[in-house]
């Protein structure tokens, strides 16, 4: 199947050629006709399976003129960097329409911002928190709302987004289609669905634990940090064929460490990017990363999430995610568009459960290669390798309080000082143990 096969006009048409982008992938060829019925849809997809678009294009799609300014498209994504990514892609999409688009995100002066959301726009694409201020200062108004797109949903949940979320969807319209993209789904996240979703479709392009076949996966035995070090060092200086290399930390404060290390030996080939760097900063290490200037990007999962960067050689691992499903974003990043790809993880001797659940979800084992002979064996350990020396509490135990006679008794839940207050929708989960609604008719009937 291509893209012409489907229900889109000539302008989409023509901006799809512009972008050489022919044949849809697995989300963007299942999403498309649901999505386009009005349904409500969770679409699970990994990194690099074409999910913007997948959502963007039936959404401009139905798009129709207004006069109204205030945006009929809403989507909703976690960091600065992935704002930027999705107005771009819409911008290219709808190169041949007169569609107004913008994005608004946190860590940068909102009279900046404030020209763009009073010009009037028809796609607004934000980061909860900055959206919220706007919407609180009377600046942006969410009545026109018609579909609302949360990206990266996973993420945004783990990261303590919810509160904001749920503030936002309670200043929507009720009449709106509601369109969510996520990695995995947690049980977190199935909460929310039941009680903000309406008889959502569920569509997967694929498992989340599947390998890509493009991606070759080594591994590597490691000692310890300083170690790694020197085989970064190695395997940078040399294989010529390691030419544009993203590699992965847990921790901002690991990132700096590294970068610290690392750029020296490499002078202005090495860029860094987490959530500490300033907001110029951090878009000028994704641009010159992206046009090649950079050979080497330390980011943290947080930050990297979601960004599309183009022609990855190369994943390295620094260490190994928590999550399993982490790691499979992370090496997702290589290996696109039929282009082969190399996934590097150095494994340490504490890393054993984290391969473990990883291999399990994968449903293979990752090859293992022995340490090369060159790379020195480092034996000093830094801070947080040295072992920890637990220390007897020699604190006298603070005597219990004694409790209160006959006389006393529990408060009623109504006299006791702490707020009741809660949402509609979850004292109908709490109350019938799923979510009521007031009578709107089911979307797709």
């Amino acid at each position: 199947m291509q893209f012409s096969d489907f229900n889109i006009n000539t302008p989409l048409i023509n901006a799809l050629n512009d972008l050489k982008i022919v044949q849809p992938t697995t989300i963007q060829e299942k999403a498309f006709p649901v999505i386009m019925s009005g349904r409500d849809v969770v679409g699970i997809a990994q990194t690099g399976t074409g999910k913007t678009i997948s959502y963007l294009l039936p959404c401009l799609r139905q798009w129709k003129f207004t006069k109204d300014k205030h945006p009929t498209i809403l989507v909703i994504v976690p960091t600065r960097e992935l704002v930027l990514q999705v107005v771009e892609d819409v911008e290219k999409l709808a190169k041949y329409m007169n569609i107004r688009v913008a994005g608004v995100y946190g860590g940068v002066n909102m009279i900046q911002q404030t020209p763009l959301v009073r010009a009037g726009l028809d796609v607004l694409v934000a980061t909860p928190g900055r959206l919220l201020d706007f919407v609180l200062n009377g600046s942006l108004k969410l009545r026109a709302v018609k579909r609302f797109i949360i990206d990266e949903v996973d993420e945004m949940l783990s990261l303590g987004f919810r509160p904001q979320l749920v503030r936002i969807i309670d200043l929507l319209p009720t009449n709106r289609q509601n369109l969510m993209f996520s990695a995995t789904i947690t049980d977190e996240l199935k909460v929310f669905i039941a009680d903000f979703f309406d008889n959502p479709l569920e569509i997967e392009a694929a498992r989340t634990g599947t390998p890509l076949e493009n991606i070759k996966q080594v591994g590597i035995k490691v000692p310890n940090f300083n170690t790694k070090i020197n085989l970064l060092d190695f395997l940078l200086k040399t294989n010529p064929d390691f030419a544009k290399v993203l590699v992965f930390v847990s921790t901002k404060k690991l990132a700096d460490d590294v970068f610290e290390r690392i750029s020296p030996l490499f002078p202005e080939s090495i860029g860094i990017i987490h959530s500490n760097k300033s907001q110029n900063y951090r878009f000028e290490a994704f641009r010159a990363f992206n046009a090649n200037e950079l050979r080497v990007l330390i980011a943290t999962d947080i930050v990297a999430r979601g960004l599309d960067f183009d022609d990855i050689t190369h994943v390295v691992n620094y260490d190994i995610p928590e999550i399993p499903e982490s790691y499979m974003h992370r090496i997702g990043r290589t290996g696109r568009a039929d282009k082969k790809g190399v996934a590097l993880a150095f494994i340490t001797k504490t890393d054993a459960d984290y391969r473990k659940s990883i291999e399990e979800l994968m449903g293979i084992k990752i090859p293992m290669m022995k340490m090369p002979e060159e790379v020195e064996i480092s034996t000093e350990l830094t801070e947080y390798e040295m072992p920890q020396v637990s220390m007897k509490n020699s604190l006298v135990a603070i005597p219990k309080k004694e409790e209160g006679g006959e006389a006393f008794h529990e408060k009623k839940d109504k006299n006791k000082k702490v707020n009741m207050k809660i949402r509609r929708a979850e004292g109908m989960r709490l109350k019938y143990g799923k979510p009521k609604t007031r009578g709107q008719k089911k979307k797709g009937k």
